[in-house]
């Protein structure tokens, strides 16, 4: 029994975390206080690789080759933007154009992105209540993000909800830190293997569910 419960935990002990790859898009950070509060809460880890998109390609001239080989080797991509025009700005289009290239992500050849999870981290002006079909938007976030969800499965990818920080303009400095600190621990709990994503997908929004403890 001793020997079996030792043999147990070297197996727990050789379990490779799953890695993070976080994609950051923003062409206007320094006018977004919502955005520069989730990244001031940013883990450092060891298996949570931060990717500032404006910084490295402010010429939009995406390195494809470096980005897919980095793509490859995560198990989770974040990409985190703010909902522009319903959609994401347009450097991280332009990523996503290039880099979820046709036989390396997609087609009869592409699996480089089959099993990996995504999921995208959004900041809005608008109000939680204005993206309801009653509401200024007329349709609900999910509606919105039809497309952006398909560029994942038609990839293979698992599909998980957003995370969402709503009415940016109206949030105090404490309700932005507190979402702030909940992203960070998101982001933790999925490093450190004490989330699943598989659990997850069922799910409307991240930024609201209970995360688990140590």
């Amino acid at each position: 029994m001793a020997g079996a419960t030792t043999a147990a935990r070297r197996r727990r002990c050789t379990l490779t975390m799953p890695r993070l790859l976080i994609l950051f898009a923003h062409p206007r950070l320094e006018k977004s206080r919502a955005n520069r509060a989730l990244l001031a809460q940013l883990p450092t880890h060891k298996d949570i690789t931060f990717r500032d998109l404006y910084e490295l390609y402010p010429d939009f001239n995406v390195d494809i080759v470096a980005e897919q080989a980095l793509m490859a080797a995560h198990d989770i991509v974040v990409l985190h933007h703010p909902f522009y025009w319903y959609s994401m700005p347009p450097l991280l289009k332009q990523y996503i154009d290039l880099v979820y290239a046709f036989g390396w992500a997609y087609g009869p050849d592409g699996r480089a992105l089959q099993g990996k999870a995504q999921f995208h981290v959004l900041t809005t002006g608008g109000a939680k209540e204005a993206y309801t079909p009653e509401g200024f938007h007329g349709n609900t976030l999910a509606a919105f993000m039809l497309p952006l969800k398909r560029t994942a499965t038609l990839c293979g990818m698992t599909w998980l909800p957003p995370y969402t920080v709503h009415g940016t303009n109206r949030l105090t400095d404490a309700e932005l830190d507190q979402a702030a600190r909940h992203y960070r621990d998101l982001l933790l709990a999925l490093a450190e293997g004490r989330m699943d994503p598989r659990t997850l997908t069922a799910l409307d929004r991240l930024d609201q569910i209970a995360l688990p403890t140590h």
